[in-house]
C-alpha cells in the first residue's frame, strides 16, 4: 500500500486546534513546574512556623511529624490547584475531556479530593520515614531510604491495579463487554506466544471522563492485566485495536515493567544521594538565615520539597528518553505481532496512529525540544511514518522480534 507523504495529517481547522493545544500544552508543563518552584521557594518561610507550633503541642518527633508532614502534603496541593484547573480547562475547551466540574462520582472535584486523600496518606508516611531516617543516619539516610524504596517501588506496581486503580475508574471484563474482541486478542496472544488469559482482560469506563482513546498493560504476575478504555471498544475498528494491545502485549514481551523499575531504580539511587548532597549544601550555607537547626529540622521539609521539584524537573529528559525507546520498540512488536493477523500490518498501524493523532490532537509537526524534555511517547508523526515504512517481511529482511 502506498501513503502519503507525510503520512500523519490533519484537516485545516483540526491541525490548527493541534498546534493551540500543543502551545497550552508547553505552557502547563513549563509554566507550572516554574510556578511549584517559585511557590516552594515562597513557602520555605513557612517550615520554621510549622515546627514551631508543632514542638509548642508535643516533643515527640514522630507527632511533630504527623502534623507537619499533612500540612506539606496540602501546601503542595494548593500550590499545583491553579494549573490544575486550568489544565482541566484546556482539556474541557479543545474537548479531550467530558469531566464535570463537580457534579457525579466521576467529577473532577471527586478525583481531587480522592487524589488528595491519597496523598496525605503516602506524603505523610513518606516523609515521616524520611525524617527518621535523618535523624538515625545522617550520613547514609538516602541509601537505607533508597533500599527501602525497592520493595515498596515492587508493591506498587503488583497493588496498582487492583487496590489504587479501582479508587478512580470503573473495570469490568472486556469478556462481559465485548467477546467477539477478546477471541481476536486470545488468538493475538497465541500468536505472539504470550499467556494473558481472558480473565486477565478489561475495559475501563474512561468515558465517563475523556473522549480519547487508549489501552495499556498494567501489574506483574498474578495482578497482570490488560486494559482497553471503552471509547476504544466503540470508536476503533477490531483490526486497529489488535495492534494497540499488540503493543501492549510487547511491553510484557520485552519485560518493559522490569526494566522500567531496574531503570527506575537507579534513577533514584543517584537522585537520592543528590538531593542529600544539596540538603546538607543548602542548610550548612542558609540554614541560620533561614531559622534551620540542620537538615533533620522539621522546618527543612520545605527545602528538600524544593530540590526534589528541581531534581525532578531536569531528570525529565532522562526518563522521557528511556520511555521513547520502550515505545518504539513496543510499536515495532505489535506491527509484527498482528502480521498473517490482518491483512496489511502497516496500514493497520498506520490507520492505528493516524486515528490516535486525530482524537487526541496532536501536532504533526511538535517542537523538537519539547519532545526531547517532555514527551514519553515518540511523536505521532514519527510512529506513523515509521509503520508505513517497516515491512520486515520483504525478501531480504527479517523481523525484529519474530521468528517469521
Amino acid at each position: 500500500m502506498t501513503f502519503p507523504d507525510p503520512v500523519y495529517t490533519l484537516p485545516p481547522a483540526r491541525l490548527a486546534k493541534a498546534i493551540a493545544l500543543s502551545h497550552w500544552e508547553t505552557f502547563l508543563y513549563f509554566g507550572g513546574t516554574l510556578w511549584s518552584i517559585l511557590a516552594l521557594w515562597f513557602a520555605l518561610r513557612v517550615g520554621p512556623w510549622l515546627r514551631d507550633g508543632a514542638e509548642w503541642i508535643t516533643s515527640y518527633e514522630w507527632l511533630q511529624g504527623l502534623m507537619i508532614a499533612p500540612a506539606w502534603v496540602l501546601i503542595l496541593t494548593v500550590i499545583g490547584l491553579p494549573f490544575g484547573l486550568l489544565g482541566h480547562w484546556v482539556s474541557l475547551h479543545y474537548g479531550l475531556s467530558v469531566q464535570p466540574w463537580v457534579h457525579g462520582g466521576a467529577s473532577w472535584l471527586m478525583d481531587f479530593l480522592k487524589s488528595t486523600g491519597v496523598s496525605l496518606l503516602v506524603g505523610t508516611v513518606v516523609l515521616s520515614g524520611v525524617y527518621f531516617l535523618l535523624r538515625r543516619s545522617p550520613r547514609r539516610w538516602w541509601l537505607w531510604f533508597w533500599i527501602v524504596t525497592l520493595p515498596v517501588e515492587i508493591a506498587v506496581v503488583f497493588l496498582a491495579p487492583v487496590v489504587l486503580d479501582p479508587i478512580f475508574d470503573h473495570f469490568q471484563p472486556l469478556q462481559k463487554a465485548d467477546p467477539a474482541l477478546v477471541q481476536r486478542l486470545e488468538q493475538l496472544a497465541a500468536h505472539a506466544g504470550q499467556h494473558i488469559l481472558p480473565s486477565r482482560m478489561f475495559v475501563m469506563n474512561a468515558s465517563a471522563r475523556s473522549t480519547g482513546i487508549n489501552a495499556y498493560v498494567t501489574g506483574f504476575g498474578a495482578s497482570k492485566r490488560i486494559v482497553v478504555w471503552d471509547n476504544t471498544v466503540k470508536d476503533v475498528p477490531p483490526n486497529q485495536i489488535l495492534f494497540i494491545c499488540g503493543h501492549e502485549m510487547g511491553h510484557y514481551a520485552l519485560h518493559h515493567i522490569v526494566k522500567g523499575l531496574l531503570f527506575t531504580f537507579g534513577m533514584l539511587f543517584f537522585g537520592y544521594w543528590l538531593v542529600h548532597l544539596l540538603l546538607n549544601g543548602v542548610i550548612a550555607a542558609f540554614g541560620r538565615r533561614m531559622d534551620i537547626r540542620g537538615p533533620d529540622d522539621w522546618a527543612s521539609v520545605g527545602v528538600l520539597l524544593l530540590i526534589v521539584t528541581v531534581l525532578g524537573f531536569l531528570a525529565a529528559p532522562i526518563g522521557n528518553a528511556f520511555s521513547r525507546w520502550e515505545e518504539h520498540q513496543a510499536d515495532v512488536y505489535g506491527q509484527e505481532a498482528i502480521h498473517g493477523l490482518v491483512p496489511d500490518p502497516q496500514a493497520t498501524a498506520v490507520h492505528a496512529f493516524q486515528r490516535l493523532g486525530e482524537v487526541w490532537l496532536e501536532n504533526p509537526h511538535p517542537n523538537p525540544f519539547v519532545t526531547f524534555w517532555t514527551a514519553s511517547h515518540p511523536p505521532v508523526e514519527f510512529r506513523a511514518t515509521f509503520a508505513a515504512h517497516y515491512n520486515p517481511w520483504a525478501p531480504g529482511k527479517k523481523p525484529m522480534f519474530f521468528s517469521k
